[in-house]
């Protein structure tokens, strides 16, 4: 790989941007493909499966033998809530590989001895996502049932296209949720995303359920396997 192309491949990476590079096996020639301009692509459907897949593979195209190296973002999962489902989501995430953050600004909930082996914020989800922004390979997982915590980082998922987006709380709460965050601007198209009650029904009642429950709706989510709430 020449320096252009891995400064260019780079700086997708750093960024958690989607790329294909692609090599031509008889020429060595390769370039570069972001996800963006797929459509612009003369590769588009074979390009299209690439990302969908991500799995780096052999293709031959028009009789040219090409290998597509795919380079997605680690899928990161950040959890609004230090609460006792976050306890047990934590360390599954993780095991799953999961880039794994918690987010919570009541001191009391976000302890190191609660959430070791975690990265912890025990900061406000907006000081956190202004310098962290969240992407279309996050998962976010609302957890607190407070509206002053979870609703913020609700919307930033929403705007940011994020893969996976989850609140818990009962169909009533869910509904008064909708409410104030389509007053705050989201639109019905995304508000419909949100998968509320959280989780897979499995029948779970009690934290660690739940938290299987997240984790197997998260996985389906980013193996494109669920659509939208409704």
């Amino acid at each position: 790989m020449d320096r252009a192309l891995l400064l260019a491949l780079n700086e997708e990476r750093r960024v958690r941007r989607a790329a294909v590079v692609v090599t031509d096996l008889v020429t060595g020639s390769g370039r570069l493909v972001r996800q963006a301009d797929v459509a612009q692509d003369p590769l588009d459907e074979t390009l299209r499966e690439a990302f969908r897949s991500g799995q780096s593979r052999q293709v031959e195209v028009d009789g040219c033998a090409l290998f597509l190296n795919v380079h997605l973002p680690s899928p990161r999962l950040v959890i609004i809530g230090a609460v006792h489902i976050s306890q047990a989501l934590a360390p599954m995430a993780r095991i799953a590989g999961f880039e794994l953050e918690v987010i919570d600004p009541r001191t009391a909930f976000a302890t190191p001895e609660r959430f070791a082996g975690s990265t912890l914020h025990a900061d406000w989800p907006e000081e956190v996502l202004a310098r962290q922004p969240l992407d279309a390979f996050c998962a976010l997982a609302a957890l607190t049932h407070d509206p002053k915590i979870d609703d913020y980082p609700l919307k930033a998922a929403l705007q940011a296209g994020c893969f996976y987006v989850g609140a818990l709380g009962s169909r009533k709460t869910h509904a008064t949720r909708l409410a104030r965050l389509a007053e705050s601007g989201v639109s019905e198209d995304q508000l419909r995303t949100i998968r509320a009650p959280i989780g897979l029904d499995i029948g779970a009642s009690n934290p660690a359920e739940i938290a299987v429950a997240v984790l197997g709706e998260v996985i389906a989510a980013m193996r494109g396997r669920i659509g939208v709430a409704g």
